[in-house]
Parts: structure tokens; C-alpha cells; sequence
């Protein structure tokens, strides 16, 4: 719960603090990493300056500085800081905070709201924020690492400015351990390589680096340690990655896109990420398959069979055997020819069949099984195409009354080059008998 000057058990207490707690910056200026919403001239930058906070959601990766930057908010615009856990609070919890909060601003002073993983709370929960964020009982600001557009309400949204937080970059990782250093008053006992290794293992993390480095300098150890060493010390951590949030669909969007790219090695890096970081093995051969249809489809007949026979060479081998079939896989589709024509021509289909609404078949297609129907004209002057000369009738399979339409246009890639010769070629004999009034073209 909060105190009266709106500190919190969250930051407070008697049990010895961890590093990145005691790292913590004394002011938004000393946030690593996040200077393009943090500097002067940047959006909350402004805001500090002109002593005037809106509510917010911070977005951004674990271990990033989003409940840092919101503490020091509060701090440097004279708010009271209300901290709470989406995780653990509820909606009691928000009662006695706009109870609180209520009471300050009616004493003249504000409230700063600070919301840990926002998006943990339900519709009805955030629906409780919006007349406080309203009439500017409370400064909302919300932290979270899901895409706010998919998580939050939008009646919330539309209340917030959304800041995207990034993933801490080697330099400022380097910043944070200096920082360590510093206060430690000794040098990481590990070497140059092992340095670099350290920083990698973090993952743009600042609070998992500095817990990293806080085991290493409670180690009781001779010298310095050496990449392998320390990677024996210190269990190496698993790519960042939520294979039921965003992260999934980021990383399979960006397979796709590699693959649709020609670009062969980058795809191999984000199969080598999905797989890596847990994803269902089938999830990716079904995008395989898909990219092989929407994305090279004709030029290349043979990309759908590899696709499907990758994927159940993985299901017949499993792992690992079966994920060298979806890397195979990939690099068939990533080198191949591309087209989208198929997918264009569908899409083009579609609209007119949409548009033009319940047209019949002109006699000469329908189906004629009965007598009356024969009667009746069906099937009338049909030509079969296998009797006709060159194999090709000419006739118009089109609805009566409609004209000719060209959704399918080949690319000049692959084997589409070959179909284009086709096409090229009945169209000229479509135009011939046409205009020599054959009874088998319209």
C-alpha cells in the first residue's frame, strides 16, 4: 500500500536491496537508453520541462526503465507516485488510490498513478481509470510489454499517449556497467570477451544484466573468467520471446517478409529465433506453405510440394531431424522466383464475384443430365476443346452479358515465363476465331 508522501512497499523496505535497485537514477536525465523520449528536446523531455505531465502507456521490453522513468516522473513534477501491480491489485485497490487521490488534488496537489503490466487488468478495470484520467484526479501512467492496441481498452487509449520504450543498446549497457563498477568499487572479474558475452546474454535487459553482475561479484574467484567459464557460472537465458503475445507475430511477420525478400540467410535467423525461443514447429510450416501459395505460387509449381513435404517430414522425424526440413524448406522458398499473381487474380476474382452478384452460366456450359433440360437449350452449342483444332476452342466461358475479364497476368519470372507463352497464345486464337464468326468462339 502507499504511504502519505506516496512512496511504496514496491521500493521500500529493510531486506538488502539488489544492484539494479540501488542503480537506480536519481533523475530522468540519468536513464540510459530511452533518450529519444527522455532528452531535452524529447516528447516527456518536454513535458518535465514545462512541469506538466500527461497520462501515458510506456511499451516497451522487460528491463527496460519503464517503472524507473515513471517513479522519476513524479519525483521531478512534484506528484504523489501511486505504484500498483496489475498482478497483484484490484479493483478495491484503485478505490482507495482515486480515494486518496481525490483528497490531494481537493488540497491542491496531483497524483501520479503508475500501473506495473497494465494490460494484465480486465475491460471492466480500466473502464474504472477513465473518469478519474478524465478530469485529471490521477496522471495515468501505464507500463507494459504487449502491444497497448491489442490490450488496453480504447476508450483508455484514446486518453493516453503511447511511448515506445527500446531494448537498451550496447552502449547503454556498457553505461550500466561502468555504473556497477562504480559503486562496487572494483572491476567485473571477467575478461574483454567475457565482457561482450555478458552484455549478449542480457538481451537489451539493464535489470537482468545487473543481476548478472551481482552474481559474478559475490563469486569467490581467482583471476578473471573467461567466455566459457562464464557461461558455466551463469545460465544462459532463452531469446525473449512470447510465442502467445506479439513477439509471435513479429517474428513469423518477419520470416515471411525475409522469404518474400529472396533473403535467405536472414530467414534462416528468425526460423533459428521461433524455434529457439519455443514456437510450435507446425505454426511455421503452416506460414510455409503459405508463403510458398501467396508468394511464389506459379513461378515456381515445385514450392507448394516442398513446403507440404517439409512439413510432414517434420512430423514423421520430430525434433531436432525434422527442423533441419523446415530450414531446408526455407531456403528453397527464400531462393525461388516470386510471384503473386495468383493471389492477385484470385483477390480480383473475388471482387467481381462479389460485385456482379447471382449471374448464371451461359447456355452453352450448363449442365445438361435430363431431357427437359436438353429441351431447354442446356449445353446448347458447347464445343468439346479436345476435338477442337490446336486443343482450344475459343469459346467464352464468361456470364451472357458480361465482358471478358483478365484477372490472371503472369510474371516474366520462372516458370511463369513459360505460361505467359500460353496465354499469349490462346488469346491470339481466341481473337482469330472470333472475328472469323467460327460457331465456337463468342
Amino acid at each position: 500500500m502507499s504511504t502519505a508522501d506516496g512512496q511504496s512497499e514496491m521500493f521500500d523496505g529493510q531486506a538488502p536491496r539488489p544492484l539494479a535497485d540501488r542503480l537506480r537514477p536519481d533523475s530522468v536525465g540519468d536513464v540510459v537508453g530511452q533518450g529519444h523520449l527522455l532528452a531535452p528536446e524529447a516528447p516527456i523531455g518536454r513535458m518535465v520541462a514545462n512541469g506538466r505531465m500527461a497520462s501515458m502507456v510506456l511499451w516497451g521490453p522487460p528491463g527496460c526503465g519503464k517503472t524507473t522513468i515513471a517513479r522519476l516522473l513524479a519525483h521531478e513534477t512534484e506528484l504523489a507516485f501511486e505504484p500498483l501491480s496489475a498482478v497483484f491489485s484490484g479493483i478495491a485497490d484503485l478505490r482507495e488510490v482515486f480515494e486518496r487521490a481525490v483528497a490531494r488534488r481537493a488540497g491542491g496537489q496531483g497524483t501520479l498513478l503508475f500501473i506495473d503490466e497494465l494490460h494484465r487488468f480486465n475491460r471492466a478495470q480500466q473502464d474504472a481509470f477513465l473518469p478519474y484520467v478524465e478530469d485529471g484526479t490521477v496522471t495515468l501512467i501505464g507500463a507494459t510489454t504487449e502491444n497497448p492496441s491489442f490490450e488496453i481498452n480504447a476508450a483508455l487509449l484514446s486518453r493516453c499517449q503511447v511511448f515506445v520504450l527500446s531494448r537498451l543498446d550496447e552502449a547503454a549497457l556498457d553505461e550500466l556497467l561502468s555504473r556497477a563498477e562504480a559503486l562496487k568499487e572494483r572491476t567485473i572479474p571477467v575478461e574483454l570477451d567475457a565482457r561482450r558475452t555478458l552484455k549478449t546474454m542480457a538481451d537489451g535487459d539493464g535489470r537482468y544484466l545487473l543481476n548478472l553482475v551481482e552474481q559474478l561479484f559475490e563469486l569467490e574467484v581467482e583471476g578473471v573468467l573467461d567466455t566459457v567459464q562464464l557461461i558455466k557460472v551463469l545460465q544462459k537465458r532463452a531469446p525473449l520471446y512470447d510465442k502467445s503475445q506479439e513477439g509471435h507475430y513479429n517474428l513469423i511477420s518477419a520470416l515471411h517478409k525475409s522469404l518474400r525478400g529472396s533473403d535467405a540467410d536472414a530467414a534462416l535467423y528468425w526460423l533459428a529465433r521461433m524455434l529457439i525461443g519455443g514456437e510450435e514447429p507446425g505454426f511455421i510450416a503452416r506460414r510455409l506453405v503459405r508463403s510458398a501459395i501467396e508468394d511464389i505460387g506459379l513461378a515456381d509449381p515445385q514450392a507448394l510440394p516442398q513446403a507440404i513435404a517439409a512439413w510432414e517430414a517434420y512430423e514423421r522425424l520430430g525434433n531436432p531431424e525434422g527442423e533441419l526440413a523446415l530450414a531446408q524448406c526455407v531456403i528453397y522458398l527464400a531462393t525461388a522466383p516470386k510471384s503473386n499473381s495468383s493471389y492477385k487474380a484470385y483477390d480480383a476474382a473475388m471482387r467481381m464475384a462479389e460485385d456482379s452478384g447471382s449471374l448464371v452460366p451461359p447456355n452453352h456450359i450448363l449442365n445438361s443430365p435430363t431431357k427437359l433440360m436438353r429441351d431447354l437449350g442446356y449445353g446448347d452449342g458447347y464445343t468439346y476443346d479436345h476435338d477442337a483444332e490446336d486443343g482450344f476452342s475459343g469459346q467464352d466461358y464468361f456470364p451472357e452479358g458480361v465482358d471478358r475479364r483478365n484477372f490472371y497476368v503472369p510474371v516474366a519470372r520462372g516458370f511463369e515465363r513459360e505460361i505467359s507463352k500460353r496465354l499469349d497464345y490462346w488469346s491470339k486464337l481466341r481473337a482469330e476465331r472470333s472475328m472469323n464468326g467460327r460457331p465456337d468462339g463468342k
